[in-house]
């Protein structure tokens, strides 16, 4: 095991500071998020990242907005810029339940206390900031800014917010993953004070009067069209969700009130040299010494797992990850890979298990398009929905070859695959029979050497009607997957689960659905653990027709429950098996005229 210095971790306060002898700073960052040195902690990323330019970088992390601020003033002012993110997550996901109840835990604090960001860190640390001191700039960033870069409707507060650039009053706002944009913006700003608005990757706002538009541009509804008429709401979205996963985008422009915002392009897809630079930092892969002897739910979970690629081709309709990751698939290569995990190997209580050798989607590991000049063209939200696109490598071999490096290893007992499998990648018929090998031979590993007893995937529902406004493959494939997974478990001796991932109050589902989704997976045997009310999260297609009522693509009504007893009469059907839901399930199916089901339900046997 390797000794860690204090100074193996950028410093937090005057002393670490004063411990590397440095009298100034180029850069200092305010997180949500405690402070773990490691690769999955945002944080952590940009500050390794600005530390290899050579920049002098501390953090301040989870600082107090409520005493005297000495947090925010504890390190002066930096040389540049102030860099500011709510953390991992949007912290009102993670402060509040789907029923806006406040959570017991927030996984990214130490011992897990749930009152040590405030809500909105973004908007509250950047006006702090700016308070103290106007002249240097704030740039946001993380996911909360990403998702919220433009108007958007918050379900907390229920109502259309404008950009977090207007409520922030920060200079510029980086969305999507950091490392490149920030690089850039680094090595512009060192040139010259001034921030630069052309960097791709990043929002301003520009003032109405002095800014040029350009025919290219695309020119959204205003935010006070959109605050007027849900519709236009709808439709800006289709536009925003587009141009965030094209190789080839255009500029957006809202108008609001004396402002523009300005969003540029996003950067093509890194290569595989440089996510894996940014992986191979010299992260010390632990939580900051200050936090000794206290647990950090979130760290806990990743500590003994390896992310293999970034991005998401899935374009599910709740789903956030590709409106930040993009949706084109950059992997590791097997060396960056190797080298993390044999790291892991020489942590002090590693038992030899990988909890999970995953990434956004297990199975996308080295996929791309054949045909590159053809994604270049392309502006589907998914690759795979609602059809596998015909240019997509579906190939499994690459993935496979990872598990058997990995596997092969001194040290490494097991290999688990934690994060969720696309099963209907695994169902794809591919024209090129060697393709269609390796996904046979994938499937059959996956579910005889890497599954820790449970193997969880994501059905979301049981009605077709639902899972095509989800983005989701029709319900038949579970069924299809599952059938195959009992015959290996079978073939194999092995007992093992599989544990399916359900939403209720999804738009497009009604009471209907979630009674027939009860009968349904009644049938299959499951007692349903693994389940969640939809909750509205900005930035995607599902939040759009929520609150809208239309869906962005087809401008077509979509109904949605929105009333605490609408939610709790489809979240019930999910428990029809516990005895005290059964009196409010009986008289649900005969309001609703099917009594049929109550038999299904309850029938003796």
């Amino acid at each position: 095991m390797k000794e860690y210095k204090l100074t193996d971790w950028l410093p937090t306060t005057k002393k670490e500071v004063e411990l590397r002898g440095w009298d100034e700073l180029d850069v200092i960052l305010f997180s949500g998020d405690a402070y773990v040195d490691h690769p999955s902690f945002g944080a952590a990323v940009i500050g390794r990242m600005l530390e290899s330019q050579g920049l002098k970088v501390a953090i301040i992390p989870q600082p107090n907005w409520r005493d005297d601020l000495r947090d925010f003033k504890k390190l002066g002012r930096p040389r540049l810029f102030f860099g500011v993110s709510a953390g991992c997550m949007d912290s009102m996901v993670n402060k509040y339940t789907a029923n806006k109840r406040l959570r017991s835990e927030d996984a990214y604090t130490p011992d897990g206390r749930h009152d040590m960001r405030p809500e909105y860190p973004t908007i509250v640390y950047s006006q702090i900031l700016k308070k103290l001191y106007p002249d240097v700039p704030v740039i946001i960033g993380g996911i909360e800014a990403s998702l919220r870069r433009l108007t958007h409707y918050d379900y907390w507060q229920d109502k259309v917010r404008q950009s977090i650039l207007i409520d922030s009053g920060a200079d510029l706002l980086i969305y999507g993953m950091g490392e490149k944009p920030i690089t850039d913006l680094c090595k512009r700003m060192k040139e010259s004070n001034e921030i630069p608005h052309d960097i791709l990757q990043t929002a301003y706002l520009a003032r109405k009067d002095e800014f040029i538009k350009d025919e290219k541009d695309i020119l959204l509804h205003s935010h006070e069209e959109c605050l007027k008429n849900k519709k236009k709401q709808a439709e800006n979205f289709r536009y925003i969700e587009e141009e965030s996963n094209k190789y080839e985008a255009q500029r957006i422009i809202q108008e609001t009130g004396k402002n523009f915002v300005v969003v540029n392009p996003p950067y093509p897809p890194m290569t595989q040299g440089e996510l894996d630079m940014s992986f191979d930092l010299p992260y010390t892969r632990l939580p900051h010494p200050k936090y000794k002897n206290k647990r950090i739910p979130a760290y806990d979970m990743i500590k003994f797992s390896v992310n293999l690629h970034r991005g998401c081709f899935g374009g599910c309709a709740f789903c956030t990850i590709s409106a930040h990751q993009g949706k084109f698939i950059v992997s590791r290569s097997k060396e960056s890979i190797i080298k993390e995990v044999k790291a892991i190997t020489e942590m002090p209580d590693f038992k030899g298990y990988l909890s999970d050798l995953g990434g956004p989607s297990a199975n996308m590991y080295a996929m791309r398009g054949k045909d590159e000049k053809i994604c270049r063209r392309c502006k589907r939200p998914s690759c795979i929905h609602p059809k596998v696109c015909p240019n997509l490598n579906t190939d499994h071999r690459p993935l496979l070859d990872i598990y058997h490096a990995v596997d092969s290893l001194p040290g490494i007992k097991k290999s688990f695959i934690g994060s969720g499998v696309r099963y209907d990648l695994l169902l794809h018929e591919s024209k090129d029979p060697a393709v269609n090998k390796s996904t046979q031979e994938y499937t059959k590993e996956l579910i005889v050497k890497h599954v820790s007893g449970r193997l969880k995937v994501a059905p979301e529902h049981t009605s077709d009607k639902v899972l095509f406004i989800m983005r989701k493959p029709p319900f038949e494939q579970f069924h299809r997957f599952k059938k195959i997974f009992d015959r290996i478990n079978a073939e194999y001796n092995l007992r093992q689960q599989i544990i399916p991932y359900f939403i209720s109050s999804h738009p497009g589902c009604t009471a209907e659905d979630m009674a027939e989704l009860a009968v349904i997976t009644k049938k299959l045997d499951f007692h349903l653990e693994q389940v969640q009310d939809f909750t509205p999260t900005p930035m995607t297609v599902a939040t759009e027709a929520w609150y809208t009522g239309y869906h962005p693509y087809t401008l077509e009504p979509v109904f949605s429950a929105k009333s605490q007893k609408e939610k709790l009469a489809q979240r019930m059907f999910f428990f029809w098996y516990k005895p005290e839901e059964r009196k409010s399930i009986i008289n649900e199916l005969k309001r609703m005229g099917r009594s049929d089901l109550i038999d299904k339900l309850y029938q003796k046997r």
